[in-house]
């Protein structure tokens, strides 16, 4: 099966060796979004702003595969405080619709100023051919 990566227009692009979306069949994997803005900015806030943005960036990846945010079956989100779970799972809520994905929440050590950061798993309708 092939290994198709691609870069969203309106994601900042990573500097170390990966692809922000990978396209395998009808899979599509994200790697870990943050809080960043196209340019690479960290938006200013908290949690809550924090969190829309990562899922903001999250929605664009996904968009560059076919897919949206109801087609993601898995997600993996690190917090860098557990204490921020309730306002992030708030957030989270008003993104995400029930059936919700299938998720674990971690507590991590994040880059200076991150606070959060969420990685999918979803499947597409068809694959691009």
């Amino acid at each position: 099966m092939t290994r198709d990566g691609r870069q969203p227009e309106d994601v900042a692009r990573p500097r170390a060796p990966y692809s922000p979306v990978v396209v395998s069949g009808d899979l599509v994997y994200t790697s870990g979004q943050v809080a960043f803005d196209a340019d690479g900015v960290l938006v200013p806030g908290e949690i809550e702003e924090q969190t829309r943005q990562v899922i903001d960036n999250l929605e664009r990846c996904l968009a560059a595969a076919g897919c949206g945010l109801d087609d993601v079956v898995k997600v993996t989100a690190f917090l860098a405080d557990l204490a921020d779970f309730e306002a992030f799972n708030r957030v989270y809520s008003e993104r995400f619709a029930p059936p919700y994905p299938a998720r674990s929440t971690v507590g991590v050590r994040l880059a200076d100023g991150l606070l959060v950061e969420i990685e999918a798993v979803a499947r597409r309708a068809a694959p691009d051919r």
